[in-house]
């Protein structure tokens, strides 16, 4: 079942929700995407591979493709969910040295909509980098979904209670027409 042919790449990060993505394919599955999961290699560690791969019919990719392996089709968009901390101030800054990032990297130049759901902690929400960070990718187009009535960060040490309310269909919304 395809969304008009239509591609979502999902970039899961290594956070705290990460082992629950699968919520977030189903559910993009149901709106009728065809769902690419790709995982920076931290969050390799966090999710059921074997299991997100026979539910996409997909490999879970996490580093660039070699030469003789198949290309994985275009992305239509791209939610990042759970982004972190670091994924988030590297894709600000353009910095590519995944292949999660190297997508994140060349999507806005391609057009490409991107959808940020971040889980960061209020310690880190609160530091400059961050802030000019969420800032950067907001004034590109990119929707970081971070404030009231979206994403609201966490008290240190207490992510783990935030896990079963982390909102996976708000950056779904984000893409309907």
């Amino acid at each position: 079942m395809t969304r008009s042919g239509k591609v979502l790449y999902v970039i899961v990060c290594a956070a705290g929700p990460a082992p629950d993505v699968g919520r977030l394919v189903e559910q993009a599955q149901g709106d009728g995407w065809t769902v690419q999961v790709v995982a920076t290699p931290s969050a390799l560690d966090f999710i059921d591979v074997p299991e997100l791969e026979q539910r996409t019919g997909r490999p879970v990719r996490s580093r660039y493709r070699k030469p003789h392996e198949p290309k994985s089709p275009r992305a239509d968009a791209i939610i990042v969910a759970p982004a972190t901390y670091n994924t988030i101030n590297k894709f600000a800054q353009g910095v590519a040295d995944t292949y999660a990032l190297g997508l994140l990297s060349e999507a806005p130049g391609l057009g490409i909509p991107v959808v940020v759901l971040p889980f960061v902690n209020t310690a880190l929400a609160v530091r400059v980098p961050f802030q000019h960070s969420v800032d950067q990718l907001r004034a590109e187009g990119i929707r970081v979904l971070l404030g009231p009535g979206e994403f609201e960060p966490h008290p240190p040490s207490s992510g783990p209670e935030q896990i079963d309310a982390f909102p996976w269909d708000l950056a779904l919304a984000c893409l309907a027409p």
